[in-house]
């Protein structure tokens, strides 16, 4: 099959189309025939020698898949060869076939075309279990997301309106501030020209918002935690910015904030398929039904993925960056 391998370590120009053998599933796994596969920043940083595949899986980049399952690993049950499915994977996604763990598959709902299925499982999956699980967000509470016209933040943005919470996100351009309240934001605001900090006094009267969901870091840490309102809860997924800052605690103690975080990769399939069930029932039909929108940004064939990582460092995006199988 044909596959996109890093040769190396560095920049886009790493990844290179190569052919190599066609995976096995092993037990409880299926081997999906990719037509689409997500494009995320991690795949940049396993790009560059900063995030390694865990052991015992795919060296190959990419973490969400969408195609029709080609074979069953043995004691597989309820998905059949045939079916359409989208999949969260640890690796192996920039190629022509890839193995999922069973657990870790959602079938496609006809709607959907197969780029808005591969644009789902990680930043869905992310998304769920660091501000609904993590982050405990509520019906009536405020929340604060970064970089609200990334992958994660349309994600993100979408689905705290939909259950009920205002959204206030932070993005770097006016044009983004448009698209960012086209999806549901109530406030966005450009950090490019505006201190989110001060803005968030301004909007919540200065009682400050209920749960944050950060990938950027470094002097973000400390304004998040001026930013958050009491009992509030900071989820930091990434560190764009670095993971250090100089931080009082004594905040932390006197607002009794919740600091937690989380990786996805690494997790067990048993607690990504809790979420992927949990995702089915919640999530998925207000998908299908058109309520939650699949903003893809750009398409690019699997051959053209040094592009697809070019566009995502220039972040330039607007939703979902998908390579076509």
């Amino acid at each position: 099959m044909k596959a996109v391998v890093i040769e190396g370590k560095g920049g886009p120009d790493v990844l290179q189309l190569h052919d190599v053998p066609v995976p096995a599933p092993g037990a409880g796994e299926v081997l999906i025939k990719v037509a689409a596969a997500g494009v995320n920043r991690p795949d940049v940083l396993q790009r560059q020698g900063n995030y390694p595949a865990p052991k015992g899986h795919s060296e190959l980049p990419g973490l969400e898949v969408a195609g029709v399952v080609a074979a069953l690993g043995e004691g597989v049950e309820g998905i059949a060869a045939g079916d359409a499915v989208l999949a969260l994977v640890a690796g192996g996604g920039y190629a022509e076939y890839a193995v999922a763990p069973a657990v870790c598959c959602i079938r496609k709902p006809d709607v959907m075309l197969f780029t808005e299925a591969a644009a789902i499982p990680e930043t869905f999956f992310t998304v769920w279990h660091n501000v609904f699980e993590r982050g405990a967000l509520k019906a009536g509470e405020t929340f604060l997301v970064h970089g609200g016209t990334s992958g994660i933040g349309v994600t993100a943005i979408q689905l705290a309106k939909a259950f009920g919470a205002r959204v206030i996100t932070t993005v770097g351009s006016d044009e983004k501030c448009a698209a960012a309240r086209a999806l549901g934001a109530d406030i966005a605001i450009n950090y490019r020209t505006e201190d989110f900090s001060d803005v968030i006094k301004t909007e919540t009267g200065k009682s400050g918002v209920d749960v944050i969901l950060d990938m950027v870091g470094g002097d973000y840490i400390d304004k998040n935690i001026r930013a958050l309102a009491d009992d509030g809860r900071l989820v930091n997924i990434a560190y764009q910015k670095g993971s250090t800052a100089t931080v009082d605690f004594m905040r932390v103690m006197l607002k009794r904030l919740t600091i937690t975080g989380s990786t996805l990769r690494i997790r067990s399939n048993d607690v990504k398929g809790r979420i992927a069930r949990a995702l089915e029932e919640e999530v998925i039909p207000l998908v299908a039904s058109g309520k939650i929108e699949i903003p893809v940004d750009s398409t690019y064939p699997l051959a053209r993925a040094a592009d697809a990582h070019a566009r995502i460092e220039s972040s330039a995006h607007i939703g979902k960056i998908v390579l076509t199988v």
